[in-house]
This record gives C-alpha cells, structure tokens and sequence, in this order.
C-alpha cells in the first residue's frame, strides 16, 4: 500500500511543465477531516465514501490515507469502483456497493468481497441466487426508503419480506441504511421522519442488524441521527455540511491555472462567445487555462480568480478550454504571460464557486477535470 511522505509528494496528472493548471490536494487535510468526523460518532463507525474516484480527487492517493487515518469500512456506487479501490486499501477493509450488482454483476461483486447495497426484492433474488451456487452466505446490507424515493425497499417490500423471511435465506444481513433528503437543512422535519421511519421499518424485517442513515451532512444533526455506522463523503474532501453555517472541516483544494495571454481592452471592446460582456472603459484582462472542460460551467460565469489577494472577475461566458478574467487591480508587470491566478484556494474554496455557479460543492468537486497536474502533499 503507497504511503505519501511530506517530503515527497505524489504528482499525477498532466506533466506540470506541460499542464495549463496545477490542483493541489493536501492529504493531511483529508486525514484531520476524517479524524475530527470520527469524532463527533463516539459511538458508531466512521465509513470513507469514495466513489467517482474519490469525489473526483483520485481514489488511489486518497484511500490509502483515509485508512492510515482510520478508516476500515469504505463505500462506492459501482462495483468497478469496488473493484478498483481494492487494489489501494489492506485486504481487511470493507467494502460496499451502494447501488449494488447488476444481474451479470453479482459474481464479480461476490468473487472480490465487495458487500452488496440490495436496494429491491429484485437485487435480493440475483444475489440469493448466485450465492446458492457458490455455496456462500455473503455479508449484504439492506436499504430502507424511508422518503427519498430514491433507492431502497418501499414499505410494501419491507412488509413482503416480514410476511416472507425466508426470501432472505442464505444472506447475511450485516447493516440496514437508508439515506436522508434533507440533511443539509438542520430544521427540516423531514429528517426527524426519516430517522423514525428507519427505526420503524427495521423492527418490521426479519432480522436485526445495525443501521446507518448519516452521511456527511447528517454527521452534524447529532446523535439522533448517528445510529451504528455514519458514512460521510463530500465533509472528507473539505465541502460545507451546511451551507449557511461556518465550515469546521479544512479545506483539501487549491486550483492555479497559467495566464495563456494578456490583452488592454478600450470602452466598447466585448469578451467571450456572444461578446456577451462589455468594457465600460480602459481595463486589462487575462485569458486563462481552465474552460467547462475542466469543471467550471459555462452557463454561469459569475465567480472570480485571485492573485496576491486581488479578485478578479470572471468576464464573458467560459469557453472549453480558457475563461478571461479581469485584471485591471493588478499593478503592471506583476502577472505576466504564463504566470499563474487562483481558482481554488484556502480561503475561497468549492462552495464559494458552487455558490457562484448556482449549484453544490459536490458538484464542483466531481466536475474537475483530468486535464490538470495533480500534486498530492501532506502540509500540515
């Protein structure tokens, strides 16, 4: 299993000489984050969500380290994540497909040790059935919709299951979930529903196992909402719990793209497809290396770049490859033709673009693109 040093990051990605952007990931920030979640669950396990390549970040450099943190019970969404993730963590770690096997996916599932995520009567049958002919009782987990209408067994299902146990044969029921809609507005009474209906539901099945409801915004509702096992995934990666209170977890970003080129525009001159952005009178711009190509929408240019605590706006519509940006705070000399802006940093992270593009940090986080030098490091 790969340890990452301090004095010796990890790179991946373009080659940095060649990238027009370097993201920085800082794994300490990871690993604190992880240790201060496992923190607040005294009394139930702290799961790692790892899927889409840990929230867009790299799971073969991040899952090591949430292991090393503490981490022995990880989740994905496919079972080629599954499949994946086994190579980077110790064969004792546990894994578990939240969306569970397709019907030609069961074997592969079961072969590797991955734990399936049964979410409907029909998942149950394919895994029974391939577990009969290996001779196997396999660790399953059961997942409850208790309002999302999402994933899981409706209530109609849970009570088809009370009245039929022996559709269960031969599975070892190791954890029943489901998963809140609500969590990130802390007064929602949906979530108090939720976690009651878990309860009710569980009692109905056929066999007690442990339950799991939280993931990373629910960690921070508390106790109630804790039960045996949480299973954060944004909150690892530095992403707000709840948008409109302050942030407890690091920041594990930082984006810094090339300056392609530098240009003085007059009053009149228009930037971008569309010339959909006017100068109101002289002003300097930089166009830089990161697009919609590289998980910055299009559709919403409305966030900024920095330089040396100077913001600068975004001007005109993002194109594919490159955005402009206003540099006219900047004294001349300063920011020159290949020298770089921040997109991402300490202070002014995936929320912050989330919100100026109108959408979530999750979204933001899993949009960056591989286009990028990637530079994993454990600063303190």
């Amino acid at each position: 299993m790969p340890v990452t040093q301090a004095s010796s990051p990890v790179h991946a990605g373009w080659p940095a000489q060649r990238a027009g952007a370097v993201l920085t990931v800082n794994l300490e920030a990871i690993a604190q984050n992880y240790r201060l979640l496992r923190e607040r669950v005294p009394h139930a396990v702290c799961a790692a969500v790892v899927k889409a390549d840990a929230y867009g970040l790299g799971v073969a450099q991040l899952a090591p380290v949430l292991e090393q943190a503490g981490a022995t019970q990880f989740f994905v969404a496919h079972v080629d994540e599954g499949l994946a993730l086994r190579q980077h963590v110790g064969a004792q770690a546990g894994i578990t497909v939240l969306h569970g096997p397709r019907p030609d996916a069961v074997e592969a599932c079961l072969a590797h040790g991955l734990r399936p995520v049964l979410n409907s009567l029909e998942q149950i049958a394919w895994v029974r059935a391939v577990a009969r002919k290996q001779q196997r009782a396999p660790g399953v987990v059961l997942q409850l919709d208790t309002g999302m209408s999402r994933f899981g067994l409706s209530a109609q299902d849970v009570q088809h299951l009370a009245e039929q146990p022996d559709l269960l044969d031969g599975l070892t029921v190791e954890l029943v979930m489901s998963h809140l809609a609500c969590a990130d507005e802390r007064t929602n009474p949906a979530n108090a529903e939720q976690a009651a209906r878990l309860k009710e539901y569980a009692a109905l099945l056929p066999v007690r196992a442990p339950l799991s409801l939280a993931a990373s915004s629910g960690v921070f509702l508390g106790p109630d909402y804790h039960f045996n096992l949480v299973r954060p995934g944004a909150a690892l990666y530095g992403v707000a719990p709840h948008p409109h209170e302050p942030n407890p977890l690091r920041a594990v970003v930082g984006l810094k793209a090339h300056v392609l080129q530098t240009r003085t525009l007059s009053r009149g001159d228009r930037v971008g497809y569309g010339l959909t952005w006017r100068a109101d009178g002289p002003c300097r711009v930089a166009t830089i290396a990161v697009g919609y190509a590289d998980g910055f929408v299009r559709a919403r240019a409305k966030g900024c770049a920095w330089f040396r605590g100077h913001r600068l706006p975004i001007l005109g519509r993002i194109s594919m490859d490159s955005m402009t940006v206003d540099i006219s705070t900047i004294p001349e000399g300063q920011l020159e033709a290949d020298g770089m802006v921040e997109l991402l940093n300490e202070t002014y992270g995936v929320d912050h673009v989330a919100a100026a593009e109108g959408t979530i940090g999750y979204e933001v986080l899993t949009s960056l693109g591989h286009r990028y030098h990637r530079n994993y490091t454990r600063a303190a």
